[in-house]
């Protein structure tokens, strides 16, 4: 009785844990696409080679930090045998992730 009152309270930190990391990772999608929608007031045009060079590091540094806050968590749990766990927290953030998308492409059809 009592592994069954311990699964279910480590299943729903599990999905909660997947909501915060989905909601980090849609935090910073957020404040990417404002310099991308605010970029050329901010910066100016770009005509020079920067431009692409810049925005090429910025994905690399995007997918850096989205892989970090989406797999660190998962990947300590995977070192502590911990892996049914580990796979779990990363489908929860991946099905949190999916319904913010489809909630915000829901909300633009909307408005």
């Amino acid at each position: 009785m009592k592994w069954g009152k311990k699964s279910k309270k480590i299943e729903k930190e599990l999905c909660l844990k997947g909501l915060f990391q989905a909601l980090g990772v849609a935090g910073y999608c957020v404040l990417v696409g404002v310099v991308f929608w605010k970029g050329n007031s901010w910066f100016g045009k770009m005509d020079q080679f920067w431009g692409p060079v810049l925005f090429l590091m910025l994905f690399v540094v995007s997918v850096m930090i989205s892989a970090l806050m989406v797999f660190y968590l998962p990947y300590k749990l995977f070192l502590k045998n911990k892996r049914k766990r580990a796979i779990q927290l990363v489908v929860n953030t991946a099905l949190w992730l999916t319904g913010l998308v489809v909630s915000g492409l829901l909300l633009m059809i909307i408005m």
